[in-house]
């Protein structure tokens, strides 16, 4: 594997599941794999889990591993082609990259959507530049649009909690104060579309995803409905995505908050989160600090699919 973006690029997913248990049980037994290579891990944007559990995982397969954020202690980046840098942008990004790429065997990126252009945040413009012009594999630490990492980590939790082969995964809408990229909600159906699990999402008009993302997954506006006989409930904000409204906060509707009440109507479901979480606005403190909520073990898997991830990028040098 050289890059990793999409769940296609993980291959089968029995395969990675059954491989992110190997690793989860023996987390050095790779580490010959990363002696004297080098991973570099470029934040744009902030990061608590995403930092720390990557960081981890490289260690534990023997890399060296340099942490790059490009708002603290580097030059300010210009990233548009045929703009004059007169400003306070020194650096173009097609200058940093292939220097960046000099330094180190693997890049991990993280650039958040800029709800500038949707257009440009679709395209996905600084993650492919890294993967054009840096001459190493390139995986993403979430996207403008996608976040494989959390989703993968995800998946794997899933599978460790489940009681029943085709449990019944809700994806549902919360309300924040703040606009949110659609990087996570579409990484998590795009993965949940791979599985053969009964997948709903759910969420107030307005808010609907791309389809590239969604593919067949039930939309539900009704989120009581939706919630009824769920087996793990993964709730999460996201900006609306439809033009003229791209980027924008719709709605704080607080009856979309889960509460205990809320996971009443389902299968004594498992609550789900990637975290950081607006308590009381995503979910109430009786839920996420429930016996059901399950979004502690779930962080921690995140050492566990990005371990699986430079693995396979590792082996394939």
């Amino acid at each position: 594997m050289r890059y990793f973006k999409s769940v296609t690029d993980i291959g089968d997913l029995h395969e990675a599941v059954r491989e992110a248990m190997e690793v989860k049980a023996n987390r050095f037994a790779y580490k010959e794999l990363g002696k004297d290579k080098t991973l570099l891990m470029i934040f744009f944007n902030s990061s608590l889990r995403t930092r720390l559990s990557t960081q981890k995982a490289a260690m534990n397969l023997g890399m060296n591993v340099i942490v790059l954020d490009v708002n603290q202690g580097a030059w300010k980046l210009e990233t548009e082609r045929g703009v004059i840098m007169d400003g306070d942008k020194p650096e173009h990004l097609l200058e940093a990259i292939p220097v960046m790429g000099c330094y180190c065997d693997v890049i991990g990126v993280r650039s958040f959507a800029r709800f500038e252009n949707k257009r440009d945040d679709y395209e996905e413009k600084i993650f492919n530049q890294f993967v054009k012009y840096s001459g190493r594999p390139v995986f993403a630490m979430e996207t403008a649009t996608v976040h494989p990492l959390q989703s993968f980590a995800d998946l794997i939790t899933i599978e460790e909690y489940k009681t029943v082969e085709r449990p019944r995964v809700v994806l549902t809408w919360a309300p924040h104060p703040k606009a949110l990229p659609q990087a996570v909600p579409n990484s998590f159906a795009q993965w949940m579309n791979a599985t053969d699990y009964d997948f709903v999402i759910t969420h107030p008009h307005g808010y609907e995803l791309s389809k590239e993302f969604t593919g067949n997954a039930t939309i539900e506006y009704d989120q009581d409905k939706a919630l009824q006989g769920a087996d793990f409930v993964y709730a999460k904000n996201w900006s609306a995505f439809e033009d003229p409204n791209y980027g924008k906060v719709l709605s704080t509707d607080r009856s979309w908050t889960i509460t205990t009440e809320k996971m009443a109507l389902t299968n004594n479901a498992r609550f789900m989160h990637c975290l950081p979480v607006r308590r009381n606005m995503i979910v109430s403190d009786d839920v996420i600090e429930s016996e059901r909520s399950i979004v502690i073990p779930e962080a921690a898997n995140r050492e566990i699919s990005a371990q699986v991830v430079l693995k396979r990028i590792l082996e394939d040098l």
